[in-house]
């Protein structure tokens, strides 16, 4: 007689992509040289499940795609310990230190991304650069700290390409308590963040809606592949910043409805937890969306 107990039972893995920090923190070592530091952050879910963190100094002489590469596999094994697989993607947002990053991750099969869409990571970097640094020796504060924190991208916006603008947009907003049913929704392209159970249902986030009749598809896709990060408005411009350090113009607005659409951006951000959305519909009836994404303003 045999009992189910008998057979044993294949235990499911956590998969999530990797978000990576390698660079320098606004602390000197006791020889006079800047620390430098390795972070990682497992994506956090929809749901908000468990978050991988990994972090490790390194010796301001050994800053290398070797060291790192070295590094990145010590992670990999203390992940797959936790019931973790091997990350297919990393995210790096860090223009600087593009290079190294990808000709380490590279020896061991990991695609790198060039994205800013790295949101637990900068949370993560933002509670150590609060809570941790200041409070540890040799901390350096003004000025002359090293940058390490995600600064705001200043080049010049570029036009969307013509194909791709759709046949007409609106500035909308839907209540958190909708947005946590998101991956319910029928969706051909999607990108969902938690969302914390702190907020209230009914606060009001801000997004954009495109519609497209003929081209739905192929403008979600587009959009799926350029990683979008957040929405803004700047001299009267909705402007959406995506990948490592593209901006994109999305239209020109009259000063009236551009300090409008501002004002919904900036008090989403303040209450809901810079939370952004922009869909991609073939029309304002249509039920089905060809492509959802949650962004975030952590700025």
């Amino acid at each position: 007689m045999t009992s189910s107990f008998d057979t044993p039972k294949k235990i499911s893995q956590k998969v999530a992509d990797w978000e990576l920090d390698f660079y320098s923190r606004p602390i000197l070592e006791n020889d006079g040289k800047k620390r430098w530091e390795l972070l990682i952050s497992s994506t956090e879910n929809f749901s908000g499940e468990e978050t991988f963190r990994w972090e490790k100094k390194c010796p301001a002489n050994e800053v290398n795609s070797i060291w790192l590469n070295t590094a990145l596999v010590e992670a990999m094994k203390e992940a797959q310990s936790k019931g973790w697989e091997v990350p297919k993607r990393l995210r790096c947002w860090r223009s600087s230190m593009k290079t190294m990053i990808k000709k380490a991750s590279e020896k061991i099969g990991i695609e790198v991304i060039e994205s800013r869409r790295t949101y637990s990571l900068l949370e993560w970097m933002n509670q150590r650069e609060k809570d941790i640094y200041p409070n540890e020796p040799g901390y350096i504060s003004g000025p002359i700290a090293p940058d390490s924190s995600y600064t705001q991208i200043s080049n010049q916006p570029e036009p969307l390409p013509e194909p791709l603008r759709g046949d007409a947009w609106s500035f909308s907003s839907l209540p958190i308590g909708s947005l946590r049913e998101a991956d319910q929704w029928p969706m051909e392209f999607n990108s969902l963040i938690h969302i914390k159970e702190s907020l209230n249902e009914n606060i009001s986030i801000p997004g954009l809606r495109l519609f497209s009749k003929t081209r739905a598809l192929a403008l979600s896709a587009w959009l799926s592949g350029i990683e979008p990060v957040k929405l803004l408005v700047q001299n009267n411009q909705l402007v959406l910043e995506a990948g490592q350090q593209e901006r994109w113009l999305v239209t020109d607005m009259d000063k009236q409805y551009a300090e409008k659409v501002n004002l919904c951006l900036q008090k989403g951000k303040e209450d809901g937890d810079g939370i952004q959305f922009i869909s991609i519909q073939k029309s304002p009836e249509d039920e089905k969306f060809f492509g959802f994404w949650m962004l975030k303003d952590l700025i």
